[in-house]
């Protein structure tokens, strides 16, 4: 056996022992398209990223997405798929006289072996624009193909001339149902999982640990094989991971709630309340318990967008715009950060002024429409595009309001048969009084009744 046969063998058993120590996370990384779980949006049959890897053509890309979604893991198996060296680097230790070498190395294995080069470039976003600069010409020129992986937005972090020569590939984060398999496969696999532990989740152990990973593979992996280490096994040998030991692993208890039960719709309709209530405290509670819960922040959201016109309404115009600005907080920074532009919502829209005027003048509206008294616009108010239009009387007679003394003109809005007819009448609450003086002077020399009190049904128990 030559020296050379043996040196290999020695580094390829160091390689082995070292992967044997290595958390489960790192063990349990597929090393295939096929056994890799998630991202199906870029990975899924004949999606082009797959074709590309599969013809050994990638591209310079860089994967952007949440921590433990597989940004890494997919680099691996890029590399374990392509005819290309691989040189991994993390631009958390890297320098530039690193990436020079690995340069001056992939050119002259370019040159002399026909043999191209894959630059991994782990958390890219924290090299500078100096150490993104000393890559660029080299990723142009094709001496190195880059691959990129960041959790932050490469707009922001990545310059724009590199960011020019790759192409973003955004990855989402995994499901519960994904999480779930992985942890499924790790109990199972007895040569890098941990199947020789013999171990199985109780259910609501299962729950939590998804939960509380916050769609992380690497978290939800390292933490089962540390309940399971901790977990004496029974008579028969089966180590029973109990929620409480998850409970402990975390450090954090996990918090009662079913979200796809009643809780779900139970939890909801009590913060709705809360707010209309004009209770902050119980507003508060209730948020927290669901987000505590793993409730969708996205569905939280959507349901305060709701409650700002429902409620709020024209007592306060501004409280939708806060409402949505706390969905794109939580759609950009994501969980557990978006969590607090959720509750300043949440004590935004309790302590807000409460009108429902506009909510039941769109019911009225509505329950006028289904009467089947929906007419055509009245000529005076439909725009004369075409001479044939003009000559059938189209915008005859319209007065333009701006041409009026306070910008104001009394005119007929409304079909014939709904002449003089209110659905809107504003309340005395907040910006509402001066909407209110606003239309009693526009409207002092008409008589139009005041909608009669039908209060609708309230949507705080739907799920919208």
């Amino acid at each position: 056996m030559s020296m050379d046969m043996f040196e290999g063998q020695e580094e390829k058993q160091a390689q082995e022992q070292q992967l044997q120590q290595a958390p489960l996370a790192t063990r349990m990384r597929p090393n295939s398209l096929n056994s890799f779980v998630g991202q199906e949006h870029i990975l899924g049959k004949g999606r082009v990223l797959r074709k590309l890897i599969e013809s050994d053509r990638v591209p310079s890309m860089i994967f952007w997405g949440p921590p433990g979604c597989g940004k890494t893991t997919l680099a691996y198996i890029i590399a374990n798929s392509t005819g290309a060296h691989f040189d991994p680097v993390s631009a958390v230790s890297a320098s530039v006289a690193d990436l020079r070498r690995i340069i001056v190395q992939a050119r002259e294995r370019r040159k002399v072996q026909m043999q191209r080069t894959i630059l991994f470039i782990d958390e890219i976003h924290r090299f500078n624009k100096t150490q993104q600069d000393a890559v660029l010409p080299f990723v142009e020129d094709g001496t190195v193909t880059l691959i990129g992986a960041t959790t932050e937005n490469p707009s922001f972090e990545v310059t724009s001339p590199l960011l020019s020569r790759t192409r973003v590939l955004p990855l989402k984060p995994l499901s519960e149902e994904e999480i779930q398999i992985l942890i499924l496969r790790a109990l199972s696999d007895k040569f890098e999982g941990i199947g020789d532990l013999n171990a199985r989740l109780e259910a609501d152990a299962m729950n939590h640990l998804i939960a509380a990973s916050n769609h992380d593979a690497r978290v939800a992996l390292n933490t089962v094989e540390t309940a399971a280490m901790s977990t004496p096994p029974d008579e028969q040998g089966k180590r029973n991971i109990t929620l409480s030991t998850i409970e402990d692993v975390f450090q954090r208890r996990a918090v009662i709630y079913d979200k796809k039960g009643d809780q779900h719709y139970d939890n909801i309709s009590a913060l709705h309340k809360s707010m209309r209530g004009s209770d902050p405290d119980a507003s508060l509670y209730w948020l927290t318990v669901m987000l505590e819960g793993g409730e969708d922040p996205l569905y939280i959201a959507r349901r305060l967008i709701r409650f700002a016109s429902e409620d709020v309404g024209m007592a306060d115009p501004q409280a939708l715009v806060v409402a949505m600005a706390a969905q794109q907080a939580v759609h950009f920074v994501g969980m557990p950060e978006g969590n607090l532009a959720l509750a300043q919502a949440v004590v935004y829209l309790s302590t807000a002024p409460k009108s429902n005027s506009l909510y039941e003048a769109y019911s009225r509206v509505q329950q006028e429409i289904h009467k089947g008294t929906q007419e055509s616009v009245p000529l005076h108010l439909r725009n004369p595009v075409t001479p044939l239009m003009k000559e059938m009387g189209y915008g005859e007679g319209y007065k333009y309001a701006h041409d009026y003394p306070d910008h104001f003109v009394e005119q007929q809005n409304l079909p014939k048969s709904l002449k003089g007819k209110r659905f809107y009448t504003p309340s005395q609450q907040g910006y509402e009084k001066q909407v209110d003086e606003r239309m009693k002077g526009w409207w002092k020399k008409t008589e139009r009744p005041k909608p009669g009190k039908t209060p609708p049904e309230t949507s705080d128990d739907l799920d919208v």
